[in-house]
């Protein structure tokens, strides 16, 4: 069986806003309701984002998306558009550069709750394959 991930849970100060914002930045639908009490962005037919309530302290959580050249283009776009500041590393000051490493492109942003969010062209998280 091959596996997928499915829908993940996202805590948010405010999972409304978060959902909305983090919707527009990927270019993606998103409701303010869904099943049970969450904000879902809907990121494609096979992954859901389900922004969560959480009062007090949330944990630092990092997500990646991986996405065509074009998509990559249009979501930096949407950063400018929208005034987020982004960078070239996973933390650290905004650069509003774009990280060419690993043979694609890469930028990171951390809005609305600390979270640091990445989209690249090319993955560098996949298991080795042994050389033929």
């Amino acid at each position: 069986m091959t596996m997928f991930l499915d829908h993940i849970i996202v805590p948010a100060k405010d999972r409304r806003s978060s959902a909305e914002l983090l919707a527009r930045v990927l270019g993606v639908n998103w409701a303010e309701q869904g099943v049970g009490p969450f904000c879902p962005v809907y990121v494609n037919d096979g992954l859901t984002l389900d922004f969560d309530q959480w009062d007090g302290a949330l944990p630092r959580q990092h997500y990646c998306f991986r996405m065509s050249e074009a998509e990559f283009d249009q979501v930096v776009a949407r950063l400018g558009e929208l005034g987020i500041p982004y960078r070239s590393t996973p933390h650290g000051p905004p650069d509003s550069r774009v990280n060419m490493h690993h043979g694609g492109r890469i930028v990171y942003w951390s809005e609305p709750d600390g979270h640091v969010w990445e989209a690249l062209t090319v993955s560098y998280a996949r298991e080795p394959r042994p050389e033929r």
